[in-house]
């Protein structure tokens, strides 16, 4: 039986404020991880997902080292979340010295049954404004599981063909990346460092590449095909994945805009996006 949405309706709308500088620093910082894939930008597509993050001691941390539910959070009755997808809205660009300020309202919260069990939704939005005028309107949306049972997962599709991309750029994603991507963005989940609590606790197959990390990818190939940061941006992670798998992020022509995806070589899409 799925839990009662009624039971968390006191979560929906509440909301938190925070303020923070685009700094140096964090350029550099993010420059220095992810410079080759980058857009030729003062302050790259992307960016944003390092401001503003969650940060309590370490008292009030989770199994998975994210802050515990309850905080920020509903306490849905399922241990593992991650991101599942969102949306992407600009109407301006951030540059650095900006201080950028982020309102964030939970907006809903929803159960279905998956294929592999039940699952739980919440859908957060963050309003980023500079100086009063609004700059990014996200909406960020987070998947709630059970603990997996073995001998259950699913061996998702090979990822279909759809003829040469109108540009594309490979990689294979390595630990230190991912180190490097979880500091940038203050990301303790233990999937992304920690092989014995991925792959024993969570049932994955190595360490997991972040959703947002395969999100910065797509939206700067697409402002390098566009020539221009994209208006909106839509994503959603379709299948986990691990370090040390060769990937491609692919550009291709969309209705109006682009289909952009992840996917390993030979294997699954990983995440899939459009952009206008």
């Amino acid at each position: 039986m799925l839990p009662s949405e009624s039971d968390f309706a006191d979560w929906i709308g509440r909301s938190f404020t925070r303020r923070e500088p685009v700094g140096e620093r964090l350029v550099e910082g993010f420059r220095a991880t992810l410079g080759p894939w980058l857009a030729d930008q003062d302050a790259p597509p992307g960016l944003h997902w390092c401001l503003c993050p969650d940060m309590v001691g370490a008292d009030q941390l989770g199994r998975d080292a994210h802050p515990r539910t309850g905080l920020f959070l509903p306490a849905l009755p399922f241990p593992r979340r991650m991101w599942a997808g969102g949306s992407l809205d600009l109407t301006g660009r951030f540059r650095p010295g900006d201080l950028v300020t982020r309102t964030t309202t939970i907006e809903s919260i929803r159960f279905r049954q998956g294929r592999s069990g039940p699952l739980g939704f919440v859908a957060v939005r963050h309003l980023y404004a500079v100086d009063g005028q609004m700059v990014l309107d996200e909406v960020h949306d987070i998947v709630y599981r059970p603990d997996p049972v073995p001998g259950t997962a699913e061996t998702p599709p090979v990822a279909p063909d759809l003829g040469a991309p109108l540009d594309a750029m490979e990689l294979t994603p390595d630990p230190v990346l991912l180190f490097r991507f979880s500091a940038l963005t203050f990301n303790g989940h233990r999937i992304h460092y920690d092989p014995p609590y991925a792959t024993g606790v969570e049932g994955y197959d190595g360490l997991v590449v972040h959703g947002p990390l395969q999100a910065v990818l797509m939206l700067n190939l697409a402002t390098r095909v566009l020539g221009r940061a994209p208006r909106t941006f839509r994503y959603r992670g379709l299948s986990p994945l691990t370090v040390g798998k060769p990937i491609a992020v692919e550009a291709h022509g969309g209705q109006g805009g682009l289909a952009l995806r992840v996917r390993i070589t030979g294997g699954p899409v990983t995440m899939e996006a459009a952009a206008v």
